[in-house]
C-alpha cells in the first residue's frame, strides 16, 4: 500500500489533532464532529472540510507541498458564536502543534484567517478556518 497523498495525510492529521480534545468535543455537541460531507439529518455544531489545495513548494531535492486548508463549522440556528467557538479551539489546538503526518513530516503550520459570515439564503451562520501549512515527503 502507498502512502496517503499529502492533502489527505494532512487531514488525517487534523482529525488526530482534533479528536482527543474534550474541550473542542464539547463545542462539538459531545464528540469531534468533522466531516467531508454535510452528515444527513446532523444538527450543528459540526465541522466540514471545505477547499483545499496543495502546491510543489520543492527546493534543493526535498519533495515539499505548501498546503491551503478551510475548515467550516456550521452553527446552531440564530448563533454563529457556537460556530466561532469552535473555530477558535480548533485554532488553539493548531498552535505550536506537533502533529504527526503518514508518509511526511510537518514543516510549518498556521492559521492564516478566521471567517464568520452568515448565508444569506438560509440565514445558516458558519465560521471557516484557514489553515496553512507546508509538509515534505519522507
Amino acid at each position: 500500500m502507498t502512502d496517503p497523498s499529502p492533502l489527505l495525510a494532512f487531514r488525517a492529521g487534523l482529525i488526530a489533532r482534533f479528536t482527543p480534545d474534550a474541550a473542542l468535543a464539547a463545542l462539538l455537541g459531545g464528540r469531534v464532529r468533522l466531516y467531508d460531507e454535510p452528515p444527513r439529518g446532523a444538527l450543528p455544531v459540526y465541522a466540514l472540510f471545505g477547499d483545499a489545495e496543495i502546491q510543489d513548494d520543492s527546493v534543493d531535492g526535498a519533495e515539499r507541498h505548501r498546503h491551503s486548508h478551510d475548515v467550516a463549522v456550521i452553527a446552531r440556528p440564530g448563533s454563529v458564536r457556537t460556530a466561532l467557538d469552535a473555530a477558535e479551539r480548533m485554532a488553539a489546538l493548531l498552535a505550536d502543534a506537533a502533529m504527526p503526518l503518514a508518509g511526511c513530516r510537518l514543516v510549518t503550520l498556521r492559521v492564516r484567517a478566521i471567517r464568520v459570515h452568515r448565508d444569506a439564503r438560509t440565514g445558516e451562520g458558519r465560521a471557516s478556518l484557514t489553515v496553512d501549512a507546508v509538509t515534505e515527503i519522507q
